[in-house]
């Protein structure tokens, strides 16, 4: 029987966006963050994230770089009893520098919905019973195009946002 999923943006939602974050420094939990994990991890819910990187297109930072930063948040929740099950991050861009992640339009960079239909697949995730928490429009629409239910988050606590939205 597939799960609820639950997709999380992560600059805007899990932590702040500092502008292309990547350095451990840049590590800053929104409030109540680890909470709303947690909470809802108790209700079955698989949480994935999903990430437009363009930092790494942009020759910010490198893909390594991006991937020890993700493990450091996943990590750094964890601490707090919040499990994330599975990252997913594009670092595509129209406009990269560096011509290895130079797409017009790659299918996992939202809008686009590729992060998200991947991890339905590889985590047995039922789409009519999952959401997406972002913070933009692009979050919403890739959500839609998923067939998930996108829940616009405006700043705040998170938790107090997830509680609000599903009653958990």
């Amino acid at each position: 029987m597939s799960h609820p999923g639950a997709f999380l943006d992560r600059d805007g939602v899990l932590i702040e966006d500092s502008g292309y974050p990547h350095r451990d420094e840049d590590l800053k939990l929104i409030p109540g963050a680890a909470v709303a994990v947690r909470r809802l991890n108790a209700a079955g819910y698989r949480t994935v994230i999903v990430t437009n990187q363009s930092g790494v297109a942009r020759g910010l930072f490198d893909e390594d770089r991006m991937h020890a930063f993700n493990a450091l948040l996943t990590a750094r929740l964890a601490s707090e009893g919040a499990r994330i099950d599975a990252v997913y991050a594009c670092p595509f861009h129209a406009d990269a520098v560096v011509e290895r992640y130079r797409h017009p339009d790659h299918p996992d960079r939202k809008p686009n919905p590729g992060m998200i239909l991947r991890a339905v697949v590889e985590h047995d995730i039922d789409p009519a019973r999952s959401i997406l928490i972002g913070d933009r429009g692009s979050d919403m629409e890739a959500a839609r195009r998923a067939g998930v239910e996108g829940l616009l988050f405006e700043g705040g606590d998170l938790d107090a946002f997830v509680q609000g939205r599903l009653r958990l």
